[in-house]
């Protein structure tokens, strides 16, 4: 464990009735002699720690004679913090409805959690925010049906408006995953109308019901590959790599993001280039497009085509009206 963790059980060691031995804390911390007691002079010079030895009973604790020592600032770190928000933040959402008894409990611990690190949860809470971009609400009572259908192993029978060709079908599913991505629910599952797995956005759903059948059951690795393998929510292994290359001051961003797991980044001159695996172009051309003149697609073809195709259709509507029309999109390709 980084020293940060060490001084926080460390702290809550010398709390306790009972002082540790320096051999209890070697085992607690599972840390050597000698950084034990770096860890106890670094709190001692730099945290005003009244750190004292006791000898009758071979152990060390805060001095009774001053008053009760805390750790200073946050003692989180920026995952622990961000699950503890995100958590808070997504009670407050929550409906009133059958778990409103157990959702207070919750909160309030979530809530003394936070203060653990030596600032009020009120402060946290105010002073960092999680903010939602683009959110799409999702029915309460159909996302608990799908939730129960998930958790559960049950077969769904859901009635669906895919964004492509807005017409509603009804399938049969047998849930796999819940996923929240990018501020949205989605749900993979094995889709008998497919017969395979496919994504589905949870506010596209119109109507679930849970069937008292087992769900087919599809292994762990397999699920993994479908969502990890390539850019986006889109599952499926990758079949093509997107070769882009950024502006310097483009990469002043990207070159610190992650856009794939299995992403390869590196500086080719004056410009950052960025190779990313994707099945469905469809997410990724919309990442493209925002970044505009800062970036160029290299490769494949057909994905620098269509991003040309996007961009001309574009400034062809700030042309004056008496310019030709040129590059009306058609419909999105086909797709769940």
């Amino acid at each position: 464990m980084n020293r940060a963790e060490r001084i926080f059980r460390l702290h809550r060691c010398l709390k306790s009735r009972q002082p540790p031995s320096l051999a209890r804390l070697m085992d607690e911390l599972d840390a050597s002699r000698a950084t034990i007691n770096r860890d106890i002079e670094y709190m001692r010079l730099h945290m005003g720690a009244p750190i004292t030895y006791d000898r009758d009973t071979n152990g060390y604790r805060y001095a009774s004679d001053t008053p009760e020592f805390e750790l200073p600032g946050l003692w989180f770190n920026q995952s622990e913090l961000h699950a503890l928000l995100a958590c808070e933040q997504l009670l407050e959402e929550v409906q009133p409805g059958l778990l409103s008894p157990y959702i207070g409990p919750l909160r309030a611990r979530i809530r003394r959690l936070l203060e653990q690190g030596g600032t009020s949860a009120a402060a946290v809470t105010t002073r960092v925010l999680l903010r939602s971009v683009a959110r799409r609400d999702v029915d309460p009572e159909r996302f608990g049906i799908v939730a129960a259908a998930a958790l559960g192993q049950q077969q769904l029978r859901i009635d669906y408006i895919g964004r492509a060709h807005e017409r509603s079908t009804t399938r049969t599913v047998h849930p796999q995953r819940l996923v929240r991505y990018r501020d949205n629910w989605y749900l993979l599952a094995w889709c008998e109308r497919a017969a395979d797995l496919r994504i589905f956005s949870l506010d596209r759903i119109t109507s679930a019901r849970q069937l008292d059948v087992q769900a087919k059951d599809v292994p762990a690795a397999e699920l993994d590959r479908q969502l990890g393998a390539s850019f986006g929510i889109f599952a499926g292994s990758a079949r093509a790599w997107a070769v882009l290359r950024f502006t310097a001051h483009a990469a002043r961003w990207v070159e610190a993001e992650t856009w794939h797991p299995d992403q390869i980044g590196q500086w080719q001159g004056d410009a950052y280039e960025l190779q990313v695996p994707y099945s469905d172009a469809r997410e990724l051309l919309m990442d493209i497009l925002k970044y505009g003149p800062e970036v160029e697609v290299v490769a494949p073809e057909e994905l620098r085509s269509e991003i040309a195709r996007r961009l001309n259709s574009a400034a062809a509507r700030y042309r004056p009206a008496e310019a030709p029309a040129a590059g009306s999109l058609p419909e999105s390709p086909a797709g769940e």
